[in-house]
């Protein structure tokens, strides 16, 4: 499982998926997380129903053929996120 630092949180250096309580989605590297925020590098995201695809197809494709890198680093407040789980387990 990822990069193992004392410091970061255990998904550290995994591609994660991140869903919120809007219609953003998010694929990308989990940098760190706590009780506050979780940090993405090197992340994607697509918002609910654009180019005709939900959230879960956008994912779908992203486990499949990955994502590109369009937000070097992006950090997000936890209260707005309501699941992360790795893209591999897809």
């Amino acid at each position: 499982m990822g990069t193992f630092h004392h410091d970061k949180h255990q998904l550290h250096g995994i591609t994660v998926v991140v869903d919120t309580d809007g219609p953003e989605v998010w694929v990308g590297r989990c940098d760190d997380m706590d009780d506050e925020r979780l940090i993405l590098l090197d992340a994607d995201a697509h918002r609910d129903g654009d180019d005709g695809r939900s959230k879960d197809e956008w994912v779908a494709r992203a486990a499949q053929l990955g994502v590109w890198a369009r937000h070097r680093r992006v950090v997000l407040p936890r209260d707005r996120v309501t699941s992360v789980r790795p893209l591999g387990e897809l």
